[in-house]
């Protein structure tokens, strides 16, 4: 199987290559899923951000990787204070040294090596947020859709409402209807109405919501929704479940701790130092040349240097604790959206086919019954808003499926194009 950090490479690099050359989206077309994910993508700072704190740490690991510079060091010895040869160089040893620290090959590898993993740790997070902005793109593309179509529904209801108000005031003019069913038909047509208004707040703030991950005009015209009886992560099928972004992002995470370790356990082997210097005397005095080596003495190695590598290595099983938990998790996580998202699509295909209908059946019949006077408007009005009731429980069952579609489609970045088609 492919580890799961070259997957992400792969995707990481695609991505980027992608977002480069994206178009904003067409204010004057109709904004689909595929398109609004694209423009908040190629729109993100976030993403940027990521793709930054990725190249410092490439560029700390180049860094790390090479010895300390060395250090130059000027003195003068032995210089008179007082008496007649205060202050005069006779007797004053001038010395000029280079002194190189000198760490070995493994633990200036070790150094890098933590900085190149922290650059896959900021790729990763990247890929996660990649997957996290895809899914709350698409799912405020979903809310706006939804709140569309209440609207519209409400409008419906409202000029149906006004023909009801009409034919009894009609009725009641011929003295066939009542003053009671005047007022039931208007408080019926009030309560929509001012049902219209909460729904006409509720569209704005999702219009806004999705321009704010779009860039483009609140207002603008939405296409058609996706396919939502399929989607295209199979997770746990053809998607191994350890590639998910976030727990990707773990893995990265801990491979950064083990890399620490790798550090802490090379500071185990002390760090030499070589030095030369150079010493000129007076004239009837021969110049020097010395040379020194020095090392630290470790004297209490099982209480600090011992105890840093002991509490780098706890914490490599810290993290890899918690990954195997998050991993059972999200197994957990992603097949109760999945048997969800399934319960809903058969829910909604129930409700079309079974209580649909029998709402329609009750409302003609009640509507029959009132036009022929055997029924007062009170069943006309009570079968109009159940009628309604099953109406926008449609909506909020359809919202509530569509996001699980969303959740489940956007859990993986495409590695091909970056978004999903």
């Amino acid at each position: 199987m492919e580890h799961p950090l070259f997957f992400l490479a792969r995707a990481v690099l695609a991505l980027a290559g992608l977002i480069a050359v994206l178009p904003p989206a067409i204010a004057d077309e109709p904004l689909s899923v595929s398109v609004a994910v694209r423009s908040a993508l190629a729109r993100s700072r976030s993403l940027d951000a990521s793709t930054a704190a990725a190249q410092g740490a490439r560029e700390m690991a180049v860094a790390a990787a090479q010895r300390p510079d060395p250090v130059l060091s000027l003195a003068l010895d032995d210089l008179p204070a007082e008496g007649p040869d205060r202050f005069r160089f006779a007797m004053t040893t001038r010395s000029i040294a280079l002194m190189q620290t000198l760490p070995n090959a493994d633990k200036r590898r070790a150094r890098g090596e933590r900085f190149e993993r922290e650059a896959d740790a900021a790729m990763s997070e990247r890929v996660q947020r990649v997957a996290v902005l895809q899914t709350e793109v698409a799912q405020a593309w979903l809310e706006r859709h939804m709140q569309e179509q209440r609207i519209e529904l409400l409008q419906v209801q409202i000029t149906e409402a006004h023909v009801l108000v009409q034919t009894t005031e009609a009725a009641l003019r011929g003295g066939r209807g009542s003053v009671a069913d005047v007022f039931s038909a208007r408080e019926a047509l009030a309560q929509l109405e001012q049902g219209l208004i909460g729904a006409q707040a509720e569209r704005t703030n999702a219009r806004r919501t999705l321009a704010r991950f779009t860039g483009g005009p609140p207002d603008q015209a939405l296409a058609d929704p996706p396919p939502m009886r399929q989607t295209s992560s199979a997770v746990g099928e053809a998607v191994p479940l350890l590639n998910l972004p976030d727990l990707v992002a773990l893995q990265a995470r801990e491979a950064v701790a083990r890399a620490e370790a790798e550090v802490a356990r090379q500071e185990l082997k002390p760090d030499w130092s070589a030095e030369i210097m150079f010493s000129q005397r007076g004239s009837q005095f021969s110049n020097m040349v010395s040379i020194g080596v020095s090392v630290p003495l470790q004297w209490d190695k099982p209480q600090r240097q011992q105890r840093e590598l002991a509490a780098r290595l706890a914490r490599v099983n810290e993290l890899e604790a918690e990954r195997e938990e998050q991993t059972r998790e999200r197994a957990l996580q992603v097949q109760r959206w999945q048997q969800d998202w399934r319960a809903g699509l058969d829910r909604l295909a129930y409700l079309d086919a079974q209580r649909q209908p029998l709402a329609t059946q009750r409302l003609d019949a009640a509507l029959a019954a009132y036009r022929g006077g055997r029924e007062g408007l009170g069943p006309v009005l009570q079968a109009r808003h159940d009628a309604l009731n099953l109406a926008l429980e449609r909506l909020a069952l359809e919202r509530d499926t569509a996001g699980l579609w969303a959740q489940l489609e956007y859990l993986i970045p495409d590695s091909s194009t970056g978004v999903k088609p």
